[in-house]
């Protein structure tokens, strides 16, 4: 990170009175890091007011625990927080991506992720966009360290958390670049509230959720799918699927499940050249929204009415296509 790229991100707010921070739906730990780390650079920077909002749930309990503990900075957004003259920064996200709260493009004066490049990408003030980069964190941990800007130990356990959960501890999708923000957080996190995070107690009926989805779980050659029916939080499918993911022999998990209005879909792999991004343009492009890269991706497909076990078995039916599977020859249950 040069001080040029620095200079380049403040200027993108130069003439802002307001700044509105926006996730992606549904934020996880790199999308909450990233935006707080953001929110404290600005504060820092510039004489404005920062506002950091999303649209969804944040369901999962330890995102539930890393909000708690970063003392509830997140709002949920509202079209009245775009009603006076505001500069909109998005992280974790990119416009027109599907995963966004702005339904169309908006005057974006700030996209920093890690996520493959999105077209309307271009029509914002910056864009900093580094897909070969792992999460979203390091690229603002970056922005920190250039600003020379004293780090809260409550950021730097996040922005750690947020590379932490999104690369699997280095293990996945990681750069060098993610590396040397990982080693820099370290000596500065608290690491007893990460403890805590990690380890958040869950309801009963999550435990639930595991038994019924291990019965609805099908394997075909090493393609796990599972489809859970109705979810409590959207992001339960990608959370069981990094968990089925362990299973041996398994070389892909798809999981799907409905929440509110939308399938949710979130797919895994093990597999040495990655090839989740495509996968999920592949199969839910032509329903509705996909994106990822690497060993992780996923995507949502609005119902409007559909029947969602119908619509996950057509998922599931031009997932097995796209392997060349025949589901009646390879098909078997879990239990």
């Amino acid at each position: 990170m040069t001080t040029d790229q620095l200079d380049a991100l403040l200027e993108a707010v130069s003439h802002a009175e307001r700044v509105l921070i926006l996730t992606h739906n549904d934020p996880d730990p790199d999308a909450i890091g990233s935006a707080v780390a953001l929110r404290h650079l600005l504060l820092n920077q510039k004489n404005i007011e920062v506002k950091i909002a999303y649209w969804g749930i944040i369901g999962r309990a330890e995102n539930k625990a890393l909000v708690r503990y970063l003392d509830y900075p997140l709002q949920r957004f509202s079209r009245a927080d775009l009603a006076s003259p505001v500069f909109i920064a998005l992280v974790d996200t990119q416009p027109g991506a599907g995963n966004s709260p702005l339904r169309q493009f908006a005057d974006v004066a700030l996209v920093i992720d890690h996520h493959p490049w999105h077209p309307d990408s271009a029509k914002a003030h910056l864009a900093d966009v580094r897909p070969g980069v792992g999460s979203t964190s390091t690229i603002l941990t970056e922005y920190l360290q250039a600003a020379s800007v004293d780090l809260p130990v409550s950021i730097a356990t996040a922005l750690f958390y947020g590379i932490k959960t999104d690369t699997l501890g280095l293990g996945r999708s990681a750069a060098k670049a993610d590396v040397e923000a990982y080693a820099f957080l370290v000596p500065r996190i608290d690491s007893q509230a990460l403890f805590e995070i990690e380890r958040a107690q869950v309801p009963a009926d999550y435990f639930k959720s595991l038994v019924d989805t291990l019965r609805a779980t099908h394997i075909y050659r090493d393609v796990l799918i599972a489809y859970l029916g109705w979810m409590k939080y959207p992001d339960l499918a990608a959370e069981i699927a990094d968990w089925l993911l362990r299973l041996k022999g398994i070389q892909w998990v798809i999981c799907l499940g409905a929440n509110k209005d939308h399938l949710y879909v979130a797919i895994r792999s093990r597999h040495q050249r990655g090839g989740a991004g495509p996968l999920a343009h592949a199969v839910i492009d032509r329903l509705g929204t996909a994106g990822g890269h690497g060993s992780m991706a996923g995507g949502q497909v609005r119902l409007d009415g559909r029947d969602p076990d119908l619509l996950a078995g057509q998922i599931t039916l031009a997932v097995l296509a796209y392997f060349n599977i025949d589901p009646e020859e390879t098909r078997r249950s879990l239990l």
